[in-house]
């Protein structure tokens, strides 16, 4: 019996990473290492029943959990193989948004050299490593609790002035906001939600380095799918058809069950993308 179920949780880890896609590799690592660790108890307890009078192990049972000690191997393997592939994958988008803040800080006439390396994927919005050295004391629950207030509130009063279509002034309070809480939980949106108002008051340029920092620094956030597709659009109304292709092509790969996909699509086909 127990070997069934042992059977059984070797599949789960598969089952689950198709279901769901937010299932992180270390949570993979986590299971098969269990697993394998099961296997090896099992192997031993069984080992021991025989050795001391119990029923004895038939060699198709041995060999059942030699293949799953085997295909524990191959998803260790597997999993290292898609770990390397994913920080490949982050290096290139990372190169890809350095690219782009490069080409608008120079149409902006500014020195794109001023620039720096791109921030990692996602590092805008990232939680502080556990391992980092922590340089204050965390703030009592009640503090953080006024904070979110706080949070929500600044965002919803920006929110109802873009509403006003006061678009210049709700540009402003976005990106104050986005200075007072750079890694809160709205921040994201709040780029985006600058990008729209700077978009609305004729500033493409400014708009599309704020779906730039949206989407490069929150790719998991509310908004990601929509500030990579308007990055893309804005890019086009740039003149940058090349990289408004590239970055349109993206909005389907990376949020292929999002309204996105078919906005992208279309502003592909207006823009003549191949």
């Amino acid at each position: 019996m127990r070997l069934i179920v042992l059977c059984t949780g070797l599949a789960l880890p598969i089952a689950a990473g198709a279901q769901n896609r937010q299932e992180t590799l270390a949570d993979i690592r986590k299971e098969v290492n269990s697993l394998s660790s099961e296997v090896q108890s099992l192997r031993s307890e069984m080992i021991a029943s025989a050795g001391q009078g119990g029923p004895r192990i038939s060699g198709t049972t041995l060999q059942r959990l030699d293949l799953i000690e085997a295909e524990l191997q191959r998803l260790t393997n597997r999993t290292e193989e898609l770990g390397h592939r994913i920080g490949k994958v982050a290096d290139d988008a990372a190169n890809r948004i350095g690219d782009l803040e490069f080409r608008l800080t120079e149409l902006e006439g500014g020195d794109p050299t001023a620039a720096g390396a791109a921030a990692p994927l996602g590092g805008g919005g990232a939680a502080p490593s556990q391992n980092a050295p922590r340089t204050s004391t965390p703030a009592p629950a009640s503090a953080a609790a006024q904070k979110a207030v706080g949070e929500q509130a600044d965002f919803d009063r920006a929110r109802a002035v873009l509403d006003q279509r006061d678009f210049r002034t709700a540009a402003g309070l976005f990106t104050t906001f986005a200075e007072t809480y750079p890694a809160g939980a709205l921040t994201g949106e709040a780029h985006y939600y600058r990008g729209e108002a700077l978009a609305a008051d004729g500033d493409t340029l400014g708009a599309a380095k704020a779906y730039l920092e949206s989407y490069s620094g929150w790719p998991r956030g509310e908004r990601a799918s929509e500030s990579l597709l308007k990055l893309g659009t804005s890019l086009g109304d740039l003149g940058q058809t090349n990289d408004a292709c590239t970055t349109l092509s993206q909005v389907s790969v990376l949020y292929p069950d999002t309204p996105a996909v078919a906005q992208a699509t279309t502003a592909m086909q207006k823009l003549g993308c191949n």
